[in-house]
């Protein structure tokens, strides 16, 4: 490297004095640098995260019938922001039939636009069982 080389800032471009493999002037632009460039892909699971976790809250909170099933409309859901294009599983029965969940809570399909929420307690008990064995 020649004494001429203008080294700059990744984050800000402005002139670095010191050792030659320097990239950044402080650490708050190296951070800043890191952040913006991981940013994009953490903030992207981050809204799925709480796309999920609004869904299972609106399903939680219609599914107040009897035995953990209800039947409820579509347009219900929409009505209180569910997003169908996220869930955590799906579960096919021998019949054919195809449950959605987001996690303990799901729903299938009817007809008409309607569909039976329904709530699978084993899908917790299989989570404590799960968090038991790690302790």
């Amino acid at each position: 490297m020649g004494d001429t080389e203008v080294r700059t800032c990744l984050q800000c471009g402005d002139k670095l004095m010191g050792r030659t493999d320097k990239r950044f002037c402080s650490d708050a632009c190296r951070n800043l640098y890191h952040y913006n460039a991981n940013n994009a892909s953490i903030n992207y699971v981050r809204n799925v995260v709480n796309v999920l976790k609004r869904n299972r809250r609106i399903l939680s909170e219609l599914n107040d019938g009897p035995e953990g099933t209800k039947k409820v409309h579509r347009d219900r859901l929409l009505e209180k922001g569910y997003n169908f294009l996220y869930h955590t599983n799906t579960y096919r029965t021998r019949a054919g039939n195809t449950y959605v969940f987001c996690f303990e809570h799901g729903y299938l399909e009817l007809s008409e636009n309607w569909y039976t929420l329904v709530r699978r307690d084993e899908y917790l008990e299989r989570a404590g069982d799960l968090r038991k064995e790690a302790e």
